[in-house]
């Protein structure tokens, strides 16, 4: 039997224009901004927040594209699945999971939405998170705790510095206490929590596997919230690590089109997952007639209303790019360092110090203290100062916020940066705290 998808844009064959295979890359630095679309003037120190596009790739979602603009209907009825399924392989064998334990979602906040709504919540249930967990995920729980039948929240402290011993000491003790007093009302309750693998703000790791570890043996679910996780931490390996669920932005440091992330649930868990958001139309409920058990946990995902698949498929030319690079060790080594020795130069530069000193916490996201003043706290007055004068009249941005009484930056260390990148954000800095300060002396 012929094969339906286009011999044209088969998936093996679905990738870019540039041959990447016939040339060698440039160097780490500022010789891959040729690769990169950046404005030549911007000093882009925020590639986590929302990631950066390399231009083979944004030349394959292009082709990609056009193709399924010749015959919507031929793609989407028929060719799509293919590609799809050739993304969740790829991503699946570079997280250590089985494809189909396996989904693309639009992003991670969507995915721990899905997670979380899919639960059975009965009165007494808690779900835990912590005083860093992400906004939309923070809002998420708050959320479910305010409507029927309205679970407990539960909130683990987190600040920084810290040390990941301390960390577990405490999520220990915190899991303990949660648990042993469901135990104490002899109550039978549900306990969920939602574990960051890295930070957002601070941009710092967590030791996420070891906490999952701590939730099974209390027979706690464990929701990881791995947004900057793929392309950032080598050898994730949730085969091994076994978290019930586990959602990571592949538009962020992985290189896929934005917005693209990759939902795992292992198949000792599919059963919880009872529908996507939004419902699919091969839904199936328990009362139809056709109705034998557990759908299909991929096939829910499959087709959940209409919607451009093409970032969803820009994983498999990323990950193309990325192997051309020189793979996920190559490139997180360069980061990694760069991060370290970045945020250190730039402390010293602002007259200040770095969150981590020893890096046992820093990926490639490296924390920074700020030049302002702990009692100038946050406003929404302030941020738009800060973001205004760094984007706007200095052309160069790294993530800002205000955690446990002091002002930092979290810079994002790319293949593209190099150390002069934190003197021009430095100058930067210096300038926009200075106008913070005097702001607040009105």
């Amino acid at each position: 039997m012929k094969n339906p998808v286009s011999s044209e844009l088969a998936p093996s064959t679905l990738t870019t224009d540039v041959e990447l295979d016939k040339q060698a890359p440039p160097s780490f630095g500022h010789a891959m901004h040729k690769l990169f679309e950046f404005d030549p003037s911007y000093v882009n120190l925020n590639h986590g927040s929302y990631g950066s596009l390399p231009m083979p790739v944004r030349v394959a979602c292009d082709k990609l594209s056009t193709h399924i603009e010749a015959n919507p209907d031929k793609f989407m009825r028929i060719e799509c699945i293919h590609h799809w399924n050739e993304a969740r392989t790829r991503v699946a064998k570079l997280i250590g999971a089985e494809t189909d334990e396996c989904v693309l979602v639009p992003n991670t906040s969507y995915g721990i939405t899905t997670v979380l709504r899919n639960f059975e919540w009965h009165e007494g249930d808690i779900i835990i998170g912590t005083t860093t967990t992400y906004g939309a995920v923070s809002r998420a729980i708050r959320y479910l705790g305010d409507i029927t039948p309205y679970p407990q929240v539960s909130t683990f402290n987190l600040t920084f510095p810290t040390s990941h011993a301390e960390i577990l000491e405490n999520w220990r003790e915190h899991i303990r206490r949660v648990t042993s007093e469901a135990s104490d009302l002899k109550q039978t309750r549900k306990v969920v929590a939602v574990v960051d693998a890295i930070v957002a703000n601070p941009g710092v790791r967590l030791p996420w596997k070891e906490m999952v570890a701590i939730c099974k043996d209390a027979g706690v679910w464990s929701v990881v919230d791995a947004a900057h996780a793929i392309g950032q931490e080598v050898d994730i390996n949730l085969s091994e690590a076994k978290p019930d669920f586990w959602v990571s932005n592949c538009h962020k440091w992985l290189y896929a089109k934005r917005g693209c992330a990759v939902l795992y649930v292992p198949k000792r868990n599919q059963h919880v997952i009872k529908s996507p958001i939004p419902t699919p139309h091969n839904y199936l409920s328990p009362r139809d007639e056709h109705h034998n058990g557990p759908q299909t946990f991929v096939k829910l995902f499959q087709w959940t209303g209409t919607i451009d698949y093409v970032p969803f498929l820009s994983i498999n030319a990323a990950l193309d790019f990325r192997q051309w690079l020189g793979g996920e060790h190559k490139i997180n080594e360069y980061t990694h360092n760069l991060a370290i020795a970045g945020g250190k130069h730039l402390a010293s530069l602002l007259g200040t110090s770095v969150m981590d000193p020893d890096g046992d916490l820093t990926w490639n996201m490296v924390n920074v203290e700020l030049p302002i003043p702990g009692d100038i706290t946050y406003s929404d007055e302030i941020n738009s100062l800060l973001q205004s004068t760094l984007l706007i009249e200095c052309n160069t941005y790294a993530a800002h916020y205000y955690h446990n009484g002091k002002w930092w930056t979290r810079c994002s260390a790319q293949v593209w940066n190099e150390i002069s990148d934190f003197e021009v954000l430095a100058s930067a800095l210096k300038n926009a705290c200075q106008k913070v300060v005097e702001f607040a002396k009105q």
